[in-house]
């Protein structure tokens, strides 16, 4: 008779449901991790919502991407891990031979394997994963400050690719997960930030993550005008990232930017989505626009580094814990927080 093990399976629209899946086996160059934490995120209460993602998702299929754990098994040919390792594997890995991987842009790779089903007793690490994207944690950083590690390494991913320096201003707008995120490692690289937020518990969160100045779009007749007060000669921050993903927001980026700085949009909207720019101010005002999209090898690398370091404060960013059982009450619970009233856990690590 085949092993069992416990695992949240996404069906559609607020549908998942915790069934008992066949253990996962090791093949050649993969390992099997028994998982100790699964961190949820904004993207996998986006996928709850809608009931799918366009990329990695299309139900029925095991759910979650932010895992970390010991090896349970190795296959044939895997030199790098043993059983009884503790390991933090990413969600995705690169071909490293197609156009985009050759030219320093992985992330786009015309073949990124993904991998999904974090919320589970075990996962399957496939081989390319294994190989590219999975690091030995040290014993003592818990798992699920490990776990971390690549929401992390999109954040740092974005940040390089707006070429943000030590002493920039940075307008980071949304105080969810992701925008606390960028506040933090925006701050420990020596950057300052205004946090734009909306609701009055998202204050507190944005300063213990590093911003200097809050502008509260509840407590301001325009955001943007509060935001350009803030900087010198009301010229506009030289970077301004939007973590929202709504039109509005988009908008707000592009006006609170100064002549020759950089906005990258990193809240990804639903598709078919539309905003209004203005072109003169983009091209007079020599604007960069840019999105940024998932992670690399290397930015997975630079994100652990920096966990590892203890600079990053894992511990305020966990706030909840929660087992698999729970698994449909926390995404449900986030999801009505972020319609309603935008507070609440950062991050629930599920335990399986």
């Amino acid at each position: 008779m085949a092993l069992e093990m416990s695992a949240a399976v996404l069906y559609g629209r607020e549908d998942v449901r915790i069934e008992r899946l066949p253990l996962p086996t090791a093949g050649e160059g993969e390992i099997v991790v028994r998982v100790h934490a699964a961190l949820t995120c904004g993207t996998d209460v986006k996928v709850y919502r809608r009931g799918y993602h366009a990329k990695m998702l299309q139900p029925p299929i095991p759910f979650g991407h932010e895992l970390a754990g010991t090896v349970h098994e190795v296959g044939a040919g895997v030199t790098k891990f043993k059983v009884g390792d503790r390991v933090v594997a990413l969600n995705s890995a690169p071909c490293d031979v197609c156009y985009f991987c050759t030219h320093e842009q992985q992330n786009l790779c015309d073949d990124l394997l993904f991998n999904n089903g974090a919320y589970a007793e075990y996962l399957g690490i496939p081989a390319r994963i294994v190989e590219k994207n999975t690091l030995l944690i040290p014993e003592e950083l818990p798992f699920e400050h490990a776990a971390l590690t690549e929401p992390l390494a999109c954040v740092l991913r974005g940040l390089e690719e707006s070429l943000a320096q030590p002493g920039d201003l940075l307008a980071v707008i949304g105080a969810g997960p992701i925008g606390l995120m960028f506040m933090h490692a925006a701050q420990l690289a020596g950057m300052r930030v205004i946090a734009i937020v909306k609701y009055d518990e998202q204050i507190e969160a944005a300063r213990i993550f590093g911003a200097e100045h809050v502008v509260q779009t509840t407590a301001v007749d325009d955001p943007i005008a509060a935001v350009r007060a803030l900087t010198p000669n009301h010229r506009g921050v030289d970077i301004a990232i939007e973590a929202v993903a709504v039109p509005e927001t988009w908008e707000w980026a592009v006006e609170m930017v100064r002549k020759g700085g950089t906005v990258n949009f990193f809240g990804g909207p639903a598709a078919g989505t539309k905003v209004e720019l203005d072109t003169n101010r983009l091209h007079y005002g020599d604007i960069t626009l840019k999105a940024s999209f998932h992670h690399t090898p290397g930015t997975a690398r630079r994100a652990f580094d920096l966990i590892q370091s203890g600079r990053f404060k894992c511990c305020e960013y966990i706030t909840g814990r929660a087992p698999l059982s729970d698994l449909d009450d926390v995404l449900r619970g986030m999801m009505n927080r972020s319609r309603h009233d935008g507070v609440g856990d950062i991050k629930t690590a599920i335990i399986p």
